[in-house]
């Protein structure tokens, strides 16, 4: 099925009068709801192509149920308004409400391309899940669905934007299925696969929010003990933070620069992440608290910058340059780390609107009305130095060159994780670590029996010492006191 809270019950298709009725549970988008959304962004949007598509797969979900109770089409309606967020076009739109016709109902692709032609029809069949494939088991079913929409991604990144949308709505209703043990699996497979692509195209808000209800879903107890922390810390430090705030505002009014000024606090998750990956108590992380300065040009980015190290003392080697150095996915901005008042440790990112924009969005902040149409601006996108198919370039060549499903999904996550390290026993099970990690974490990853015991250990059949920086693919096998090697799990 369609993944997350998929279809419940299967009964016979009967139509319905689209956006008739509600489900006691959610209200989903009626037609000219749907239709004024996209109205907003494109005046001269396609209003009988979405239509279409609304009716189309209202009738053919027809009494399909969720495991929530809701008609199954609403599913799909919602997929489309997460879409409409975005500011898609009216194709994504309409691929959006047909993605799960081709697997859930009797349509096929001849009919979705003879009602609503090629384009659209290439994006639901992209979009569409192999579930009539024989597989052998569950990790073999999510690393043969990765390679396929990746694959069919590297025709149309729209493939992959209704692909997250779809994971974001199922990911939104996941209480409502019955089975804890497939609840954690579908958060899971979130974590590792559907956040960080959302993020390799730039599509910050999406991957946040995928990450904070997954992590909700899979470490419920670490996400209490990081927002018990949060809590207390906004006891101690909320009035200094509230302080820097006021005092960036001022110190840029008496500097006539024109800035906006709001804070965040990182998510649970992120901040779970980064204690993994630097091995730091939670006291010493510099960007819990952050704000972000949104200036009127580039140029004013960098006055902003001087003006901030002028009012505070920054932390050596903690300003990064992403405006003269994007980041692959097209992310600019600056970065740099002060000390506040009260000692109090903040991350400020200076940036413009448009990159603000870009930083949420990514990809998606690039499709825009222009010259009386509705399309995507790659000229526009170009000089902001995103290049969708650049950023996944690497996926790309993995799919097409990796071999077998599972090792395309190992090879996949380690080209998503680049700040992890991805290490191997001999017997070849893989062993995540944070970036930086030696044999000595390997060995404890492994059993604190083995960590406590751990007297050296060979690298890629290579006797190297303990202190040695592991890479991802290094074979390590642990020493123990007694002489005797382990970690041959």
């Amino acid at each position: 099925m369609g993944g997350g809270d998929g279809v419940a019950a299967k009964t016979p298709a009967a139509p319905q009068q689209a956006g008739a009725g509600e489900s006691p549970r959610t209200r989903y988008l009626r037609q000219f709801e749907l239709v004024e959304r996209m109205r907003d962004y494109d005046p001269q949007v396609d209003e009988n192509l979405i239509n279409r598509a609304y009716v189309y797969a209202t009738v053919k979900h027809g009494s399909q149920k969720r495991h929530s109770g809701d008609p199954y089409f609403a599913h799909p309606i919602q997929v489309a308004g997460i879409l409409t967020e975005y500011k898609l076009d009216a194709a994504t739109i309409a691929a959006g409400l047909l993605h799960d016709t081709i697997e859930d109902t009797d349509a096929s692709r001849e009919e979705i391309e003879e009602k609503f032609g090629a384009q659209i029809a290439d994006l639901v069949e992209g979009v569409t899940k192999l579930s009539k494939l024989e597989i052998q088991s569950e990790e073999n079913k999510q690393a043969q669905n990765l390679q396929k929409f990746i694959l069919a991604m590297s025709k149309d990144v729209r493939v992959l934007i209704v692909k997250l949308a779809d994971r974001l709505h199922n990911m939104r209703t996941l209480s409502h299925i019955p089975k804890p043990e497939k609840r954690r699996r579908i958060a899971m497979e979130t974590l590792e696969i559907y956040a960080p692509l959302a993020r390799r195209i730039g599509m910050e808000r999406m991957a946040r929010e995928l990450e904070s209800l997954a992590f909700h879903e899979s470490f419920p107890e670490a996400e209490a003990a990081i927002n018990a922390r949060l809590d207390q810390l906004r006891i101690e430090k909320g009035a200094n933070v509230a302080n820097v705030s006021q005092t960036i505002s001022e110190v840029f009014e008496f500097a006539g620069i024109d800035a906006r000024v709001y804070g965040r606090e990182k998510q649970a998750y992120s901040i779970w992440r980064k204690l993994q990956r630097k091995s730091v108590e939670f006291a010493d992380l510099a960007d819990v608290y952050a704000f972000r300065v949104i200036v009127p040009t580039p140029d004013d980015c960098y006055r902003a910058l001087g003006l901030i190290h002028q009012t505070w003392r920054c932390v050596p080697d903690q300003v990064e340059d992403y405006i003269s150095n994007p980041k692959p996915n097209g992310y600019r901005s600056i970065h740099t780390i002060v000390i506040g008042p009260g000692n109090v440790r903040v991350e400020i990112q200076i940036r413009t609107e448009d990159m603000d924009q870009l930083a949420e969005v990514g990809v998606a902040a690039h499709w825009r009305y222009k010259n009386e149409s509705y399309g995507f601006d790659e000229e526009q996108a170009a000089s902001a130095g995103l290049d969708a198919r650049e950023a996944t370039r690497a996926l790309l060549e993995i799919a097409e060159h990796g071999g077998a499903a599972e090792e395309f999904l190992e090879l996949a996550k380690l080209e998503m994780y680049q700040d992890h390290v991805f290490a191997f026993s001999p017997k070849g099970a893989l062993i995540a670590l944070p970036h930086g990690a030696t044999p000595l974490d390997f060995a404890y990853a492994v059993h604190s029996d083995v960590g406590d015991h751990c007297v050296g250990a060979k690298i890629n059949g290579v006797e190297r010492p303990l202190r040695t920086a592991l890479h991802n693919g290094d074979v390590v096998e642990i020493i123990t006191a007694d002489r005797r090697p382990r970690a041959r799990l």
